[in-house]
């Protein structure tokens, strides 16, 4: 081989080295894209975000040390129930109070996967959406309950709903400082009578935001069933796979 095919091999490595190095330095100041990084509550939306979000469902452990760099204080529970609504991975939600909302009713109890993606679209969704559309930001947030041992739609076949094992919940209304109720049912689409439009377009960006951190959304868009309420759930699904309507 001859000196300048050397000399242009020398050269190739040499620019594939600094790009290598380029690279792996401007991931490490930009974790949010690094899919190597573990994800961290205080990193913005990136390329790597959707990915991992999906392993807080995939794997439990992964979820606990999730919610450990928060600072988020989990209190798990003992496993109960049977067959379809055995429960295994169960705790009290505890990211909302970490981050300084209270929840209606208190106490709720959920996976380990609904509660790090319910701190995640606090911090990225719900927070920042109050800033942008609202005068106050939220203080509370009202649910409808996580635990139901049923099926999708309540009837006697069919597939089993993630509220079976505590893997959802139904968000219905959001409570702000200064005392505004802000709900699902009689706000959503208060912008096609031409009034509430900020307090509508909040919803639907929270609405937006969720789908990047739970498995599955589903809103007024999607049936009349979710009328009053936000379906969020971390079914775990082949392919990881979300839905959002």
């Amino acid at each position: 081989m001859s000196s300048l095919a050397l000399d242009r091999i020398a050269i190739l490595a040499l620019l594939l080295l600094s790009l290598f190095l380029t690279g792996r330095g401007w991931l490490a100041d930009h974790p949010e894209h690094n899919p190597w990084a573990p994800l961290s509550l205080d990193e913005g939306q990136g390329w790597a975000t959707g990915r991992k979000l999906g392993g807080l469902r995939a794997d439990a452990q992964t979820c606990a040390a999730f919610l450990e760099r928060a600072d988020i204080a989990v209190q798990p529970l003992e496993p109960t129930g049977e067959g379809s609504c055995r429960r295994e991975d169960r705790q009290q939600l505890a990211s909302a109070d970490a981050l300084g909302l209270a929840l209606s009713p208190a106490r709720a109890q959920t996976t380990c996967a609904v509660d790090g993606a319910f701190a995640w679209w606090i911090r990225h969704g719900v927070e920042p959406a109050a800033r942008t559309h609202l005068e106050s930001p939220v203080a509370r947030i009202e649910h409808l309950g996580t635990y139901n041992c049923r099926r999708i739609g309540g009837g006697q076949n069919g597939n089993w709903s993630e509220h079976a094992t505590g893997n959802a919940i139904d968000i219905a209304a959001f409570v702000l400082e200064d005392g505004t109720r802000i709900s699902i049912l009689g706000d959503w689409n208060a912008a096609v009578s031409g009034a509430g439009d900020e307090q509508a377009a909040f919803l639907h960006e929270v609405r937006d935001a969720a789908c990047t951190a739970f498995a599955t959304v589903l809103s007024p868009d999607y049936n009349a069933a979710h009328a009053d309420h936000l379906h969020l759930d971390q079914a775990r699904r082949a392919g990881g796979w979300s839905t959002c309507r």
